[in-house]
C-alpha cells in the first residue's frame, strides 16, 4: 500500500539536485511541499494536507543526512593528493584503424620526456588526447592523417587521489560535480581510474575548482 511518505521518497530519489539540497537542509520544505503537492496526489489518488508532505520531507531529510551525506562526507574527508598541471592542450580524434600506431608513436616521444603531461582515454568513436602544450606540434605531426574533429587550448587539470572506499560508497562523484557545478566550473574532460579522477577546466578556472575540491576536506 502506498503512503505519502514512500510516494513523497520516491519522488525526491528521482532528482538527485533536490536529495542532496533536502539532505543539508537548504530547502524550505513548506514551499517545496506546495510544489510535490499535485504529484504526490495524482500518484496517491487523494487529496494531501501540506502539512502532511511537510512531515514526510522532514523526516526523509533526516534519514538521507545519514544514510548518504554522512558516509560521502567521510570518504571525502581522506582525499589525497590533489594536482595541478596547466597549459595543457586536448585533442579530440575519430578512431580508425591506424590511430593506435600513432598512439604508440606518441607515446615514444612522450617517454623521451618524463616531465610532460600525458593522458588518453577512448571511446567506441572517439579517441581523446591531453598533453602539455610543448607536445602540441608533435601530436600535430604525428596525427596529421587522423581526423580531428576537435582541439582545446589552455586548460589546466586537477588531479585528485581517492580513498579506496570510494568504490564502495555510491553518490562520490556526484557530489564533488555538483559542487563544482554550483561554482559554474566547467568540466571539459573528466578521466578517471579505480583511485584516481582526473578533471579539464580552462585555466582561468581551474583556481576555483582546486579551492572547491580542496575545500571537501574540511566539510
Amino acid at each position: 500500500m502506498k503512503t505519502i511518505s514512500s510516494v513523497v521518497e520516491q519522488y525526491i530519489k528521482k532528482k538527485p539536485f533536490l536529495q542532496s539540497a533536502l539532505a543539508q537542509g537548504i530547502i524550505n520544505l513548506t514551499s517545496l511541499s506546495r510544489i510535490v503537492k499535485p504529484e504526490i496526489e495524482d500518484e496517491l489518488g487523494k487529496d494531501i494536507r501540506n502539512g502532511a508532505i511537510v512531515m514526510a520531507l522532514k523526516r526523509l531529510s533526516d534519514d538521507l543526512e545519514f544514510r548518504a551525506t554522512h558516509k560521502i562526507i567521510k570518504v571525502l574527508k581522506n582525499i589525497g593528493e590533489i594536482t595541478v598541471r596547466s597549459s595543457l592542450t586536448d585533442f579530440t580524434f575519430f578512431v580508425s584503424e591506424s590511430i593506435l600506431e600513432v598512439q604508440a608513436q606518441l607515446l615514444e616521444e612522450v617517454n623521451k620526456n618524463k616531465d610532460v603531461f600525458y593522458t588518453s582515454s577512448r571511446g567506441v568513436n572517439e579517441l581523446n588526447i591531453v598533453v602539455s602544450n610543448s607536445l602540441d606540434q608533435t601530436v600535430e605531426t604525428l596525427f596529421h592523417e587522423e581526423k580531428c574533429t576537435q582541439k582545446a587550448e589552455n586548460l589546466s587539470s586537477i588531479t585528485v587521489k581517492l580513498p579506496a572506499e570510494n568504490v564502495s560508497v555510491p553518490g562520490i562523484y556526484y557530489f564533488i560535480f555538483q559542487r563544482l557545478a554550483w561554482e559554474g566550473i566547467v568540466l571539459y574532460e573528466v578521466i578517471s581510474t579505480t583511485n584516481e579522477f582526473t578533471i579539464l577546466v580552462d585555466d582561468d578556472q581551474v583556481d576555483v575548482a582546486f579551492k572547491t575540491i580542496k575545500d571537501l576536506k574540511t566539510l
